[in-house]
Formats: C-alpha cells, structure tokens, sequence
C-alpha cells in the first residue's frame, strides 16, 4: 500500500511540473510515506508537499492543496486531508485493506517479498569462530543474527550467500594442538606440564581419544584420519581442527543454520592471497616501512594511525590477512559484503576499511558492512547460568539448545536489536504460556489450522473463492483492525532489510500475532451464514500466511498443532 501511495504523489508532481506549478527542473525530493500512530490521522502521511514547496517558491499548504487535487481517484482512498504545515493525510478504505488480505492468499509463501535487489549478489559472512571448542552462546547469537539477515535479504530480491570464515591459522590452533598432545599425554588442567594457555574443557579429551583410535573425520568432501601418533604434532593439530569443525557444524545443523560457503584462513596464504595483497597496497603508494617493519598508512583513510602489516621478523599481523579476505569478497563478485560480529570486534571495522580503500581498486567507501552484536546472559531460575560441564568455562549453544528447544533459543537470539544487551530467560522460553513471545505467536498459526479443523468437524466446507468473493462483509472495526495489521507486513520485511534489522520481523510477528487473538475472541468465525463464515475463514488464513511467511524469516517453525 505505501508503494502504491508512493506511486501515486510520484504521479501527482507530474501533473504539476506538467502544469507549471513546479519548475520542470525541480528534482523529486526524497519524501516518506508513512503510517501515523495516531490513526485518527490517517492511515498514511506523507511530508512531500513540504519538501517541495521550497522549488515550488510557494507555500506548502497551498502545494499540498495542489497535490491532493493532482491525485487521482481511488477506490483504495476514501478521504485525504491536509494538517498542520503541509502534511498529506490518507484514509483508506475498507476495500484497500480487504484486497491486502486477497493479496496475501493469492501470493502464499511470496507474499511480503519483492524484488528491490535486483538479484544483486551479498555476501553475509557470520559466526566464524575459531575451530578450537564448541559454539557457545555468543556464536548462537550472531549465527541466528547473521542467518536471519541472509534470509531478509532474500526475501528483499538480493542473492545472499553465506559464509562462514575459519581462523584455522595462527596461535588459538597451535594451543589447541597443545591442548590435545598433553591429553594424549595423559595430562589434565592442573597437572604439573599441563600448557599454560591450554583450553581446559572435557571435549578436549574426546578429540584426544578420537586420534587415539585412529577415528576418521569427514569435513566438506574430505577425510582426516586420527594417526594415533602422539609425537605427529602436524597431524594432532589437522585432526583436532577437522574434529571441532565438524562438532561445529553439527551444532549448526542443530540450530538450523548452514552455509554456503565454507573459508579458511589458512588459504589466504597457499593461495597467496596475502602477497597478492602486499604488493598491490605496496603498488598503491599507501605502505613505508619503519623499524624493519612494513606499515600501511591508514591515517590517509581516517583511521586513528596507522597499522603494521608485517612486523620486523617477517610474520603478519592479523589486519593484513582480514584485508585480504575482504579483498577476496570483493573479487569473488560480491556487490556487498556484510559481516555479523560481537561488539568486541569494534576497534578492527575502521582499520579494514581503511586497508580495503588503499588498495585503490575500485571498492565502495562503505565496503564491507558490519553488524555488531551484543553480549548474551542466560538465566534460569533468577541465576545467571555461565558454565558448561562439557566445556568448562562457557555455556554451549548445543546446552541451549537442549534446554529450550530451537525454535525458541533462534527467537529469543533474534528479538532484540543487535547492538542491545540481550537476557536469555531459560525459564520463560520454556514456558507454554501467552508470556513467551514464541509460543505466542506459534499458537496463533495453529489456531488457525484448529479452526480448519473444526470448520471440517461441523461439516462446513471451506470455500477460499467464497471468502474472498465476500470480503467486504468484513467491515467491522475488529476485523479491519486486524487487516490493517496484516497489510503492515510487507512494510516490515522491506524495513528489516534496508537496516539489516530482522527482530523487526519478530516484533511484528507478536503485534500480528495479538491483532489476531484479540479479533478470535471477539468474533464468531464458524457462523451459520456460508458468505459470512468463508470471508471471516479467508482472513483468518491470510493471517495463518503472514505468521508462517514471518516465522521462515527468523528461521521458526510455524505448527499446526501445539
């Protein structure tokens, strides 16, 4: 509905340009179209007259007086008025809403999406933990933020690719392989020998034991065979990275989530990717070397001061190979490049930027895009919940996972903004209550199938065609409210996208979900009256559409039964 009001002032400014009331030069301002939230003001506003009426060198009422009467007729418009300095006011009328809910059976599973992508390629790069212990509830976070964007995107016409970026290069593996050999030693925390930055968790000993029995391990399309040899530190290290990947991916599985594309850092350098690099901000005229280290000169791009690529004794730092990921993207056809990462990555985004402009080959200013997430608390019982027997010192997404249910750890992960501190109630997610915002809404799509159900029982065949052909019986104000709530979908998946915000979908999905309630309990749906029974049914089922097409957005399932 806004697109089309959108399309319709659009119009309105023609006429005028056409008439001379606008010079013909006059640029088409960049004006909103939105709803009000009072409705006694409409239901959309739009502020275009008042952006217009500085060219237009002429007062903006008087341009939105001009406006309203450049607009054509609707059926769709029953009433437009003008308030406060130039505001456009809306009131639509009861046939738009009652062809949004047609819309929304005709549509099904497309309803909401568009194409204003333009099947332009993203990639959205998430989790990316290193393989050196299970996914813990951080990783949850970003891998049901970062899944959910993907998911966004697409429904928005965007061809999102996810990525998954392995760190299986540097310190963190070789005190994993530490970790491992002194295990295979027959070392525990504590002992005297045990490493001093070893990871300390139990699932240390489980890979230790899989090499030992000479376990093989298949990850994307190849086998890693435990060599049961305690000396072959090589062979520890590739074992145990293949291992937890593998128990990573599992937990993904677990979680719903996967990945089309699977990067590891270590092929930044066989594939020399990171020389490629080098020479080309070498080539750039961006790099001096000082104190027998090379530097990049990032100041010349904002950044605080500038950064050591390689350091005097020839290894590099992390900043370089980051850069040479991102350049990766870049070559590998990616439009945009979006990267979900905790808020302690902060201090790295400018500096890669700044080292992705001083390649001077064409890459956007705003390239790549971050996403930041916030810390995760766990409670149950009032307490806060922090450790895992399996990994010692961290909770487990799998524990999670396990205690919740997905469907509700993948909701209460996404349903708050990102970048806000998020409280994890074990409790209240487990909870087959109107508190818990996923059951809630769960219950408000098998309700509707319940009332299929019964339709069925009583001997009442659901005619669709009937219930569409009779829709405007729906003109109370229950059953309107809650078509102007359904028609706010589209609105929403075209939002979350643009900010790269899908707990706007969730938080939706509650408004919906209690429009919906509110009206089941109010109105009479299985009525005597065939034309009557059959239009309240079809709205009921585009609403059944709205939630199940919401909840695939956030990755939850929509059941028939609860």
């Amino acid at each position: 509905m806004k697109a089309q009001l959108r399309a319709r002032i659009d119009g309105a400014i023609a006429v005028l340009r056409n008439a001379g009331t606008l010079p013909a030069d006059a640029a088409t301002p960049d004006f909103v179209v939105e709803r009000p939230k009072d409705r006694a003001h409409g239901d959309f506003s739009t502020n275009a007259a008042m952006l217009l009426a500085r060219a237009a060198k002429t007062n903006p009422r008087a341009l939105a007086q001009a406006l309203v009467e450049a607009l054509p007729t609707d059926d769709d418009v029953a009433k437009v008025e003008i308030a406060g300095p130039g505001f456009i006011n809306f009131h639509l009328s009861p046939a738009a809403y009652q062809r949004e809910v047609a819309l929304a059976l005709r549509e099904g599973a497309a309803y909401g999406r568009n194409a204003s992508g333009n099947g332009v390629v993203v990639g959205v790069e998430y989790v990316s933990a290193n393989p050196t212990g299970p996914l813990h509830v951080g990783h949850g976070r970003a891998a049901a933020i970062g899944d959910c964007i993907a998911r966004v995107l697409a429904a928005n016409g965007w061809q999102a690719r996810r990525e998954f970026y392995y760190n299986d290069a540097g310190v963190q593996i070789e005190n994993l392989a530490r970790s491992t050999q002194a295990r295979l030693r027959g070392l525990k925390p504590g002992d005297a020998g045990w490493p001093e930055a070893a990871y300390n968790g139990d699932y240390i000993q489980d890979v230790a034991d899989a090499y030992l029995r000479g376990d093989p391990v298949e990850i994307e399309g190849h086998v890693v065979t435990g060599a049961k040899d305690i000396e072959d530190f090589d062979a520890i290290r590739k074992f145990a990275v293949a291992y937890l990947r593998r128990e990573q991916n599992g937990d993904l599985a677990a979680f719903g989530v996967s990945f089309d594309v699977y990067y590891l850092e270590s092929s930044l350098y066989t594939d020399g990717m990171v020389e490629e690099t080098v020479k080309t901000l070498t080539a750039s005229g961006h790099t001096y070397e000082e104190g027998g280290a090379l530097w990049l000169k990032t100041t010349d791009f904002g950044d605080d001061k500038d950064r050591v690529m390689r350091k005097s004794d020839g290894t590099y730092t992390y900043f370089l190979p980051d850069v040479a990921y991102h350049l990766s993207k870049w070559q590998r056809g990616y439009a945009r490049a979006i990267t979900e990462l905790g808020a302690d990555h902060h201090g790295s985004l400018a500096r890669v930027k700044a080292g992705l402009q001083a390649l001077d080959v064409g890459i956007p200013q705003d390239y790549p895009e971050y996403v930041l997430h916030q810390m995760v608390t766990v409670m149950r019982g009032g307490e806060e919940v922090k450790l895992s027997k399996r990994a010692g010192s961290y909770l487990t997404l799998r524990d999670l996972i396990d205690e919740a249910g997905r469907d509700a750890t993948r909701w209460f992960l996404i349903a708050r903004k990102p970048d806000s501190q998020l409280v994890f109630d074990i409790d209240l997610a487990r909870q087959q209550s109107n508190d818990n915002p996923v059951f809630y809404v769960q219950y408000a799509h098998a309700r509707v199938c319940s009332l299929l159900r019964q339709a069925g029982e009583k001997g009442y065949a659901y005619d669709q065609a009937n219930g569409v052909a009779n829709l405007a019986r729906l003109d109370d104000e229950g059953s309107l409210a809650l078509m102007v709530e359904l028609s706010r979908y589209p609105e929403v998946v075209e939002a979350a996208g643009a900010a790269l915000e899908p707990h706007l979908v969730a938080q939706y999905l509650r408004e919906l979900a209690y429009a919906f309630h509110t009206w089941y309990a109010g109105t009479p749906v299985l009525v005597e009256a065939a034309a009557l029974r059959d239009a309240r049914l079809a709205l009921a089922v585009a609403v059944k559409q709205g939630l199940a097409n919401g909840l695939d957005l956030l990755g939850v399932s929509a059941p028939e039964k609860m």
